[in-house]
């Protein structure tokens, strides 16, 4: 929950007045009379990119006053004003220069100097060795030809330098702090602070203190910080940010709510099923969180760049200095030097790859889709190959029992029994089997020591007999008698594209329980998206060649492959990147965990078991492959991205390296030159365009919409 809005500074204690400035920061909500307080605050309390960005506007205004103080003198020197003057005003002038440009090397170069020595002293060069080597050049030549009278001096090349690359850093600081201010709320679920009602008290306690059990308050607009069920009130609660479904739902007593999603109207008291950090929101927060502070490769290929391209940049200066030394005046020599190390600072480059990255994971984030790096978004965007599950992922998972053959015993037992075994798994399969018995009024036995083997069925105890439930690969591993006519009855079943499963007992199977599935609402629509988008998909299934063959036909997919064990889906996957494909794979439940983890990107629904949910790279909301689209085409809008600053970035420094050691630079131009290209970069990277490619009226393409929307559409409508 959001804490209440203040109603005086909370910097200076002031009231606010008519025009108050707020921001919310790390999802609390703050005031203040203006925005000098809030910087005040910032920089004594607060923390992150926003109170590094707070501190360099300070340190920026403080050195660009005391820089045009300079630049004022410098162009009366250079305009010529003061040649007619005793030569002694001009040198009054430059140890005036002097005396403002030494605070603005401590204000503004200090943090650049520290930094560079701090990187020699761990044996590698960044960018502030080019921004410290030429400022200190300027400024030291500019002192000595102060104290031995030279009529030239650069103090205002040396500070402009600085101001312009500390502007820079703040873009950098501001861009940073803008690509997660939104996902504030969502990263800190640990300062949150809820309502607990215990004895007929209400206390305020932190998240991290809820347990199961307890009675939580959510009052209307706020958010809902637990899982669990309502025990007091109604109201209407958006869950669009965990389940994509953008339209509110009704919410009332005995029913269960999620945590992260928010009350729109009403008192409700929520009974806490988890502690309060075991909810998936908490665990979205977590590894979104593990996600923006994570280098990908494509960082980590910039750094190595960046490696190599400072000490050559560092040589080329030298020799431009050494050049033009050889031909006209050192002060000449040493300003195209300068310009050299001045515009070649790769401040660009490292931006190029993590703004649009975070960028990317902020706005896939809020309409609930979980991507566990950058890297992993990378691969998505790489992906031509899509291997799909289908029961659950394809299908509505809800599956109907079409018929119960006995052979040996009464419909009603076969079912009794297979629902027994059954009742402990989450397979939609077996959630069918466990609907049917209670519809039938049959009442479920204990059962006991049930063991599940993945792609094959179940065996465990019902009534004290060893019972199993599955397919006929797991009855033939059992070495059980199979009777002749349920045999036939099974593969007519297949024929007719429903699932089925046998039922046994005594070592000999007793019956078959056909089961039909019906495809998703938006699969085949999804499907065709994704082959527009150049995706070839497979389904890759444990069930029978027949329900494959038709709910694939349904689909539009040409490709498929039936009655695979785990394994054999992770194998096949295996192969296809032997072969050069990039393959994603999505699914939904336990089988899929081997594949999942064998595929380039695994993608798991939001229905999924909390084993695929762990394994995948990628958690989609919803039960369906609706957001997918979305998902890639953001995926591979952020790769455009990335290679469009990276080309910006490199083409850029190429360019006016040359220019600086041809002397067509000035070294004020140049850090003018370098700011501009981070500005590029950085706007580059948070603009709000998505073309993306989607299924019409879908959800994903509503909640892609709300992804571009600069108030996300969960209730987290921010100050700024």
């Amino acid at each position: 929950m959001i804490a209440e809005a203040p109603k005086t500074c909370e910097h200076c204690g002031l009231s606010l007045g008519t025009w108050p400035y707020r921001r919310a920061v790390d999802g609390e909500d703050h005031g203040f009379c203006c925005y000098g307080c809030f910087i005040g605050w910032q920089v004594g309390r607060g923390g992150g990119d926003e109170a590094t960005a707070a501190g360099l506007l300070i340190r920026l205004g403080l050195g660009a006053f005391l820089a045009m103080n300079i630049m004022l003198f410098s162009l009366a020197i250079y305009s010529g004003g003061i040649d007619a003057a005793e030569p002694w005003v001009r040198q009054v002038f430059h140890y005036v220069l002097w005396a403002f440009a030494t605070p603005v090397m401590v204000i503004l170069g200090g943090p650049f100097i520290a930094e560079a020595a701090s990187d020699l002293m761990r044996g590698r060069l960044g960018a502030s060795m080019l921004v410290s080597i030429g400022a200190v050049a300027a400024y030291v030549h500019s002192a000595i030809g102060t104290l031995a009278g030279s009529e030239r001096v650069y103090f205002d090349t040396a500070t402009m330098v600085l101001g312009l690359f500390t502007l820079g850093r703040f873009l950098e600081a501001n861009g940073r702090a803008r690509a997660v201010r939104s996902l504030a709320p969502m990263l800190r679920p640990r300062s949150l602070e809820v309502q607990v009602v215990s004895g007929g008290q209400q206390i305020t306690k932190r998240l991290s203190a809820v347990r199961a059990g307890d009675r939580i308050r959510v009052l209307p607009g706020d958010r809902i910080a637990v899982d669990g069920t309502v025990a007091e009130g109604r109201g209407f609660v958006d869950e669009s940010w965990l389940t994509g479904e953008a339209a509110p739902v009704a919410r009332g007593v005995g029913e269960a709510v999620l945590a992260g999603t928010i009350n729109l109207d009403g008192v409700l008291v929520i009974r806490a099923t988890a502690d309060g950090l075991k909810t998936r929101w908490a665990a979205i927060c977590r590894s979104l969180h593990d996600s923006l502070t994570q280098p990908t490769a494509m960082q980590t290929l910039t750094d190595r760049v960046a490696a190599w391209f400072i000490p050559v940049v560092l040589a080329v200066g030298l020799a431009t200095v050494w050049y033009w030394a050889s031909a006209g005046p050192f002060e000449d020599a040493l300003m195209h030097g300068l310009a050299v190390l001045v515009v070649a600072c790769p401040c660009a480059l490292g931006l190029a790859a993590p703004l649009a990255t975070a960028s990317a994971l902020e706005r896939l984030a809020l309409t609930g889709v979980l991507v566990r790096s950058g890297d992993v978004l990378s691969g998505l965007a790489a992906a031509t190959r899509l291997a799909v599950d289908k029961t659950g992922t394809l299908t509505r998972g809800g599956v109907r029992v079409a018929g119960v053959v006995a052979h040996g015993a009464s419909e009603d037992d076969v079912l009794r029994r297979a629902a027994s075994l059954e009742a402990g798994s989450r397979h939609p399969l077996a959630q069918g089997i466990v609907h049917a018995a209670a519809e039938r009024g049959l009442e479920r036995a204990p059962a006991e020591g049930v063991r599940a083997v993945a792609g094959r069925g179940l065996m465990g105890a019902v009534d004290t007999e060893a019972v199993a439930v599955g397919s006929a690969l797991w009855f033939a591993e059992l070495a059980w008698m199979v009777p002749q006519d349920l045999a036939e009855r099974m593969a007519g079943a297949e024929k007719r594209g429903l699932s089925a499963v046998y039922v046994g007992w005594d070592r000999t199977v007793r019956g078959l329980v056909l089961l039909n599935d019906e495809i998703r609402g938006h699969s085949s629509e999804t499907v065709r998206a994704l082959q527009r988008a150049g995706v070839s998909l497979c389904v890759l299934s444990g069930d029978g060649p027949g329900p494959v063959a038709r709910i694939a036909g349904e689909c539009g997919i040409q490709q498929w492959r039936a009655g695979l064990s785990p394994e054999e889906k992770a194998a096949a996957i295996g192969a296809w990147r032997r072969d050069g494909h990039a393959v994603a794979m999505v699914g939904d439940g336990i089988n899929d965990g081997q594949a999942l983890r064998a595929a380039d990107v695994g993608i798991a629904v939001g229905g999924a078991v909390d084993l695929a949910r762990e394994t995948a790279d990628v958690v989609l909301p919803g039960a369906g492959l609706e957001h997918l689209p979305g998902v890639i085409a953001r995926a591979r809008y952020t790769r455009r991205l990335v290679r469009t600053n990276l080309a910006w970035a490199l083409a850029y420094n190429i360019i006016a390296i040359g220019l600086a050691a041809s002397g067509l630079l000035q070294p004020v131009i140049a850090a003018a030159l370098m700011a501009g290209s981070s500005f590029l970069v950085i706007a580059n990277s948070l603009r709000r365009e998505q073309p993306v490619t989607r299924p019409s009226g879908t959800v994903a393409g509503s909640a892609a919409q709300t992804a571009d929307q600069d108030a996300p559409g969960v209730g987290l409508r921010l100050a700024s």
